[in-house]
């Protein structure tokens, strides 16, 4: 079975073709249906062989459908403080995701 190490949005992924993973929202004008590819591409193992990259592989590339755009469920994030009259405050964050569906390794 192939697989890949790739690192994106600061985190490292193993993907194998046909696998969605759910990533941090990547910079510009993106849409469900895009293609995008992954450049930083770690490490590649093909069954029998396995290349590692120092700290990336040249010339490797895997590339992906995006196949939703949403946004994660409310983190609750609340702010105490004692013995003070401010009290405390709430605050809610929906961090930004996009699914993307492995296509192809390279």
């Amino acid at each position: 079975m192939e697989f890949a190490v790739i690192q994106t949005g600061g985190k490292q992924y193993t993907v194998s073709k046909g696998d969605t993973i759910t990533i941090e929202k990547l910079q510009g004008d993106h849409k469900e249906g895009d293609k995008v590819t992954f450049d930083k591409v770690l490490l590649v193992d093909d069954g029998s062989n396995t290349t590692i990259g120092t700290p990336f592989i040249n010339k490797a590339a895997v590339t992906g459908t995006i196949s939703k755009i949403g946004r994660a469920a409310t983190v609750l994030v609340v702010k105490y403080r004692q013995k003070n009259r401010s009290g405390w405050k709430r605050n809610g964050h929906r961090q930004p995701f996009f699914k993307v569906t492995i296509d192809a390794l390279k």
